[in-house]
């Protein structure tokens, strides 16, 4: 199996979302998808999960899939591989907010570890996964385009990110979710 160095696989993929994301955006002008009042890529972000939007997100990473490209070579070839697909795996999906009230964030992290709680019950292994929506809006409001990704759960969790001495930043809040993959709901018709 060939092996790629770790910055190859970083450059690779940058590439490959830039290749997607441009790409996507074609065909969806070609098929009518969007027209020149809302054109690709002026959309916001909801996310939503227990059946309610979670306010405040300001900030969305990207839904990548990466899967590894296998090249055994058989013991007939002389000098020549042959490419298959590995395994698939998907990159953590990591919202932003500035810092609220609000205490999702908080309440779902603390299911995978809460510090303090008595011993055993430190984290609630029944319920810490959550499958979860990521809806695309037009300025208009319409929803264009939807995304369900599944399990999740949050690996970090900063409740206070970096900031300033002098006041000068916003604080924000953020959570990195794994999850176990992504597919897009095609029953979300994009707008004429």
């Amino acid at each position: 199996m060939g092996r790629n160095p770790p910055a190859a696989r970083s450059f690779v993929r940058v590439l490959c979302l830039l290749v997607l994301f441009s790409g996507a955006a074609a065909s969806a002008r070609a098929n009518g998808e969007f027209d020149e009042d809302h054109p690709a890529g002026q959309f916001t972000v909801r996310v939503k999960w227990d059946g309610s939007y979670v306010i405040g997100i300001t900030k969305l990473s990207g839904l990548m899939r990466h899967t590894e490209v296998v090249t055994p070579r058989g013991g007939g070839d002389p000098n020549a591989t042959r490419k298959s697909p590995g395994l698939s795996s998907y990159e953590p999906l990591v919202l932003e907010r500035r810092l609220s009230q609000d205490g999702e964030f908080e309440r779902w992290a603390n299911k995978v570890w809460n510090f303090g709680a008595g011993l055993g019950a430190e984290a609630s292994l029944k319920d810490f996964r959550k499958d979860i929506r990521v809806e695309l809006f037009t300025e208009a409001g319409t929803l264009a385009m939807a995304f369900n990704v599944y399990r999740c759960w949050p690996s970090d969790h900063v409740v206070l990110g970096e900031m300033r001495a002098d006041g000068s930043d916003t604080p924000v809040e953020i959570l990195v979710l794994q999850h176990e993959g992504w597919e897009r709901d095609y029953t979300v018709i994009a707008p004429h």
